[in-house]
């Protein structure tokens, strides 16, 4: 008789494993699934949900900044049936408080893959750009750059603001430096101490005049002196006309010669889409980070027949072309300069040529060439945001 409940209580106990192992695999195809819909983009989106086996009910933990992926992930597992513990957590984390707005307080601040400054350096972001804060870790911060980018920076890196502090900076006169390099000053003038480094595409709050300089003010509330020559009024510069082709030209020749950096977005080294992001920025233009988001805006421009309808400008895609076996990938941009030549970061800022009559043509790049996108008539539209209707620059996030 014990023989027999023996094994009756191990059936039962067997045929309960499988029917929990069944719910376990089905609540991970519907996070795949979710996941797949909302964030397919880890670097611009985070979901990172797990389902944990805790034999009489399954626990969902993790945390995303998405609110309606975890209400879809949620109504799916309860629409199959399913009971789970909800420890899932919404970002921005409530730990910060309310301090969800921040502003990068350095001339260039370093975002990295993960916390840590021996981490990879992933993309870069200019002193004054309004960031979205996710949550505060190991004394970094999550932060989501206008560009969508997940990252993470070092806290210095970063001025955490509350909403009113936020709209209090949104509201006050600022300026934009637009000299590749320079300084600011302890007093209006070159020769006194410096306070900080500063690169082009900088935005610093105005607080006076004195002579040839502006006072300023960084996020953190220090206070220097920059000198005007090198600066524009942030309205004025935001409410610019679009760009011409020939500003585009222009600010992508001041930056020739600076060197590659992985990860660069700033006149101290660029990668090449940190090259065709920052030239665009300067003329008032957002671009997505990176080479292979950046193919997906815009309007395209037909070159299958060769390179006639590019004008200068365009944005030039590059890498390996798709097969009956494998996708294509792209891996490189540049802007097309005229006259068949093209202006890239590979080493260094410099000019290379699809003319094969030319000491500067490329074989390598001809070769692996894709497709052109072109960005100055796809303003507010295709995927191009001016930084004027950018809701980062608006408050609007």
């Amino acid at each position: 008789m014990m023989k027999k409940m023996f094994l009756i209580l191990i059936v039962l106990c067997g045929a309960a494993s499988f029917a929990q192992e069944n719910k376990i695999f089905v609540v991970n195809k519907l996070i795949e699934t979710v996941k797949h819909q909302f964030a397919p983009d880890k670097r611009v989106a985070v979901f990172q949900v797990k389902a944990n086996d805790n034999c009489e009910i399954i626990s969902l933990t993790g945390e995303t900044n998405i609110a309606d992926a975890k209400e879809k992930l949620l109504a799916e597992i309860k629409s199959a049936g399913i009971k789970i513990i909800n420890e899932i957590k919404l970002l921005p984390a409530d730990e910060l408080e309310g301090k969800i707005y921040g502003l990068v307080n350095l001339s260039v601040a370093n975002n990295r893959t993960k916390p840590g400054h021996a981490e990879e350096l992933t993309t870069q972001t200019l002193l004054g750009t309004p960031v979205k804060i996710l949550k505060f870790a190991g004394g970094n911060f999550l932060v989501q750059t206008p560009d969508l980018y997940i990252s993470w920076v070092e806290d210095d890196g970063i001025t955490p603001l509350t909403r009113q502090e936020f709209d209090a900076w949104l509201k006050e006169e600022k300026i934009v430096y637009l000299k590749e390099f320079g300084f600011s000053y302890s007093k209006p003038n070159e020769n006194s101490i410096r306070v900080s480094d500063l690169v082009a595409g900088n935005i610093l709050v105005k607080i006076g005049d004195e002579g040839n300089f502006a006072k300023v003010k960084f996020p953190d509330g220090r206070t220097a002196f920059v000198e005007k020559e090198f600066c524009m009024n942030y309205k004025s510069w935001i409410e610019r006309k679009m760009p011409t082709t020939a500003d585009i030209i222009s600010t992508a020749e001041k930056f020739m010669g600076v060197p590659y950096l992985w990860g660069g977005t700033s006149s101290k080294g660029m990668d090449c889409s940190g090259f065709t992001k920052t030239v665009y920025f300067l003329n008032g233009i957002v671009l997505e980070r990176d080479a292979s988001q950046q193919v997906n805006n815009g309007a395209l421009v037909n070159t299958q027949n060769g390179f006639g309808n590019l004008q200068a400008g365009d944005l030039l895609f590059f890498g390996t072309h798709a097969t009956d076996s494998t996708k294509e990938r792209i891996t490189h941009v540049g802007i097309y300069y005229g006259n068949y030549e093209y202006i890239h970061a590979a080493g260094r800022i410099k000019i290379n040529s699809f003319d094969k009559n030319t000491e500067n043509f490329s074989e390598f790049r001809l070769k692996n060439f894709i497709r052109a996108k072109r960005i100055l008539n796809s303003v507010d539209k295709n995927g191009i945001i001016s930084v004027k209707n950018h809701k980062f620059y608006l408050g609007d996030f």
